[in-house]
């Protein structure tokens, strides 16, 4: 049960620190949130993609991953909007 509300917290913590990484150049009103409810209520929907855009290091040291999530280099930022199709939600932690 802790450990679950530990990843829970973990998991939530990384949303709350990447969209402020990515909407720090945009602008915080352009960057829609959720909670880590909504992302669980959206996972293995095909129209959705799950980035994990954490730094190299911080990636590879996590023991807490989103399954099916997809690894991007948080530094190539221009090369997602050409790599995922423009249909689909793209969900950045």
């Amino acid at each position: 049960m802790i450990k679950n509300l530990s990843k829970s917290l973990i998991m939530a913590l990384s949303l709350v620190v990447m969209g402020l990484f990515v909407s720090w150049p945009l602008g915080a009103q352009d960057v829609p949130r959720m909670t880590t409810e909504e992302l669980n209520g959206i996972l293995g929907n095909s129209d959705v993609i799950v980035l994990d855009v954490r730094e190299s290091q911080n990636w590879q040291d996590s023991e807490v991953k989103i399954k099916g999530a997809v690894r991007g280099h948080p530094g190539q930022i221009s090369s997602w909007f050409n790599q995922y199709p423009k249909d689909k939600k793209l969900v950045l932690y």
